[in-house]
């Protein structure tokens, strides 16, 4: 769910800025030319649904900062958003306006770009399982074609399963997640 909702928020972020009040007297000439004339009947209705979508943008960037722990990117989302606010109620200025569109802009496809681009494999492929029972730590190898559902602990015999959540024994009790949620970004 909270992947979804940091989506929108980029995708918000990129919507808001294209349909800013602000420019919407200057997108209606493109837009007339493209037959959306229509739309300039509900300026009013777009000029609230581009500030919901700026506090979209911004509240899928707390999501995002929350699944990633990035304070640069939640930071100059929330000025961002001020700025657009800023510009819109308190300051009259188009220009404090337009840059708080761009850093949206650019906030949503920084995050954006950082978690889809292509990254080297770091997979770890070993975990130090710790028993919840006995407290016994053991070094173990991670198979990467399946996933260890059931391990003895060494120390005291039990049986470990999975928690609830979790798709195998080294989510639950490694010190390392299994190598596809590591591939996934899960920490």
């Amino acid at each position: 769910m909270r992947a979804r909702l940091e989506k929108i928020g980029s995708i918000g972020a990129v919507v808001a800025a294209a349909a800013c009040p602000v420019c919407f007297p200057k997108l209606a000439l493109l837009g007339a030319l493209i037959g959306l004339g229509a739309l300039g009947a509900y300026e009013s209705q777009l000029f609230i649904a581009a500030q919901a979508l700026i506090v979209l943008a911004v509240t899928g960037q707390v999501f995002a900062y929350l699944r990633h722990r990035n304070r640069w990117l939640l930071g100059s989302a929330i000025l961002s958003g001020l700025a657009v606010f800023a510009g819109l109620y308190w300051l009259g200025s188009e220009l404090v306006a337009y840059l708080g569109f761009a850093g949206l802009v650019v906030t949503s496809t920084t995050d954006f770009w950082t978690r889809f681009r292509r990254r080297p494999s770091t997979t770890l492929l070993e975990s130090i399982i710790t028993c919840p029972k006995c407290g016994a730590s053991r070094k173990e190898s991670m198979p990467t074609n399946f996933c260890l559902y059931f391990y003895d602990c060494k120390g005291c015999g039990a049986a470990l399963r999975p928690k609830a959540g979790d798709c195998c024994v080294f989510c639950s009790y490694g010190s390392v997640k299994c190598p596809p949620r590591q591939a996934a970004g899960a920490t």
